[in-house]
């Protein structure tokens, strides 16, 4: 029995340098897939420890589970389009928030868990209180999130006088209620704890809900740290060491992520994660009119621009996503290149609805990676960009997040595409972006709108260069 908790020990240890690797191969493009792959043999190595360790009963069940949950996985993974990819890590998220409250009622009700004593008893109640006060929020905030994101629930911000008390008020009856939990007797703190676990559930809601949909990328990161710290405290409920180290790792690593995010959209990490002050960094005050005219041009003309340009910027986003439209614009950035033009992506921190979200699409386009630029290593260039294409992106392309302080996007970061020769801005139609707020963009001299589904354009515009 000593020989298996030392190989299940030494299991554990090499699976937290592979899921530490996979952290840090994940953190650039080039070394993304073997990040990947660390991670999938660290899993495979804690499930077959935890599986096979000292005391684990009914081997024959869990391995059926896992093989079930294994093929609904991979049934998911393969029917999911990556534009609904940050609906599925959303609710995947969700998923380990309802893991660590099961885990904590299941730890609470075990009978050997009342068999400790003095402080290590006091310990454990508190290790189940949190995981499952963290967990709860976890589940609904993870599940409005994925409404959000797919549409299901309204983007903007609900938001009222005395949120932020209502929010305090809350917390601190729970903490009453851990007081309570503490000091009950056998089971008897039941009730305290479900009463909890509503309440946590109903602060999941509200702290989602009162986030703009200019914050969603935020929130999908947060949620991440979220399920992270859910999943550590699960760890330290059924003493298993590698869950809490997993678990840190992802809720570190995920908060670390909300921070650069809101770096670059110029917002305060706890303003969006205590969901005050809505979506963006809005002064008050009224609008500035958008002053100038839309026009637009067809698709010989975008081409006869292209052709003539020798510096191009493409600029994409969640518009590009919903038209699959990565492909033929490589194919179009590979017979510009051939014709000896500059041509470089720009690549805004919150393009799209996930992290990462347009990077991970040009990368299955197999786009070269030093063609991609972020928007910091893009903007100094545009005065002498001929030409930028903005292909289904709105929001980080807008001037208002510069010159409106009454804009919700106000002092957010964007890509300062107007300071280039000519914008050409692909769009279905004049919508406004997923915060809601209009694009002067539209409006000014040097830009054209071209209508249309973004993929049908560019095959169109490509058809006119290979002639």
């Amino acid at each position: 029995m000593h020989i298996i908790k030392e190989i299940q020990t030494a299991a554990y240890l090499f699976a937290s340098i592979l899921f530490i690797l996979s952290l840090s191969g994940l953190s650039s493009q080039e070394s993304a897939k073997r990040g990947v792959l660390y991670g999938i043999v660290g899993m495979i190595v804690a499930i077959i420890a935890t599986v096979m360790g000292q005391g684990v009963e009914g081997h024959v069940y869990i391995m059926i589970a896992i093989a079930i949950a294994s093929v609904v996985g991979i049934m998911v993974a393969r029917k999911v389009e990556m534009t609904a990819m940050p609906q599925l890590v959303a609710i995947l998220h969700s998923f380990v928030g309802l893991a660590a409250v099961l885990v904590g009622f299941g730890s609470y009700l075990d009978p050997k868990s009342h068999e400790l004593t003095g402080a290590e008893h006091m310990i454990h109640l508190v290790e189940v209180f949190i995981g499952i006060f963290i967990g709860a929020i976890t589940f609904t905030g993870s599940i409005i999130a994925w409404g959000k994101l797919d549409g299901k629930v309204p983007s903007k911000p609900w938001n009222f006088a005395g949120l932020q008390i209502m929010n305090l008020i809350l917390l601190l009856i729970c903490i009453a209620l851990g007081v309570f939990f503490c000091d009950a007797e056998g089971t008897e703190g039941m009730l305290f704890l479900g009463i909890m676990t509503a309440i946590a559930s109903f602060i999941g809601v509200v702290l989602v809900m009162a986030i703009g949909g200019g914050d969603m990328p935020v929130v999908v990161s947060m949620l991440n740290s979220y399920s992270g710290w859910a999943a550590s405290a699960a760890g330290f409920m059924l003493r298993n060491d590698l869950l809490i180290v997993t678990g840190a790792l992802v809720g570190s690593s995920g908060a670390i992520l909300s921070m650069h995010m809101c770096h670059a959209m110029n917002r305060s990490f706890f303003s969006v994660i205590f969901a005050s002050g809505g979506s963006g960094s809005s002064k008050g005050g009224e609008k500035k009119a958008i002053e100038g005219e839309v026009t637009s041009l067809n698709h010989d003309e975008v081409a006869t621009l292209l052709k003539e340009a020798k510096s191009v910027v493409i600029v994409p986003g969640y518009g590009m996503a919903v038209a699959k439209a990565q492909y033929p614009i490589y194919e179009l950035v590979q017979i510009l290149r051939k014709q000896g033009k500059n041509v470089r992506f720009a690549i805004h921190p919150v393009a799209g609805r996930l992290p990462g979200h347009m990077n991970v699409l040009l990368a299955e386009a197999n786009v070269p990676y030093d063609v991609v630029l972020e928007m910091d290593e893009i903007n100094e260039d545009m005065p002498e960009t001929d030409v930028v294409m903005v292909i289904g992106a709105n929001d980080v392309v807008n001037p208002s997040a510069q010159d409106d302080p009454a804009s919700s996007i106000y002092g957010m970061p964007v890509i300062e595409v107007w300071k280039a020769e000519k914008v050409i801005i692909m769009k279905r139609s004049m919508s406004a972006g997923y915060s809601g707020e209009d694009n002067p963009l539209f409006y000014k001299s040097n830009s054209e709108m071209l209508y249309g589904d973004a993929k049908d354009s560019v095959d169109k515009i490509l058809n006119n260069l290979k002639k």
